[in-house]
């Protein structure tokens, strides 16, 4: 694959450090704008999958609980429309709903994010750019993870509280 735009070694790493400082808040920012409503944890992105096991799978395999206190949370960074997801503010049904729909925009934003790593294709060697695709991968899967899980175990204590999702 070839190259696009055709820069030197160093004006191609301070664009790559301003692409994805750039592309990072403004897939947020984006995200933040869409109304909640369009988020829909029974939708087929969002579901449960069996496989999951109500997201023990998370535990089990990747020890979530361990690591994902260490997390950064982008909610700090959108002052007046961000849902802090670092830790539970509050235990009701209506927050535990209201940060399940939240996990949804989270974890699409994490998608996009990953989605939109060609693009360093165009004006890095080859290598530079598969670097870009892996370094989105591993900066964003294990968010994506967290939003799983997390969504999962609201999914388990809301059905079992008898609240209708």
């Amino acid at each position: 694959m070839m190259r696009l735009i055709h820069l030197s070694t160093t004006w191609s790493i301070l664009l790559d450090f301003a692409a994805w400082f750039v592309i990072h808040l403004g897939f947020v920012f984006i995200a933040v704008q869409i109304p909640v409503r369009y988020f829909d944890p029974k939708g087929f992105f969002y579901r449960t999958r069996r496989w999951e096991k109500d997201g023990e799978l998370y535990q089990k395999y990747f020890r979530i609980k361990h690591w994902k206190k260490y997390a950064p949370d982008g909610a700090g960074f959108i002052k007046d429309k961000g849902f802090p997801k670092k830790r539970l503010l509050k235990t009701g049904n209506r927050y535990l709903y209201a940060f399940m729909l939240e996990t949804c925009r989270a974890e699409k934003t994490h998608w996009m994010l990953i989605f939109v790593a060609p693009i360093f294709f165009l004006w890095n060697r080859f290598w530079v750019g598969m670097f870009m695709i892996v370094y989105a991968l591993i900066q964003n899967i294990p968010l994506i993870l967290i939003q799983r899980y997390n969504r999962s175990r609201f999914r388990r204590i809301l059905c079992r509280r008898g609240f209708k999702i």
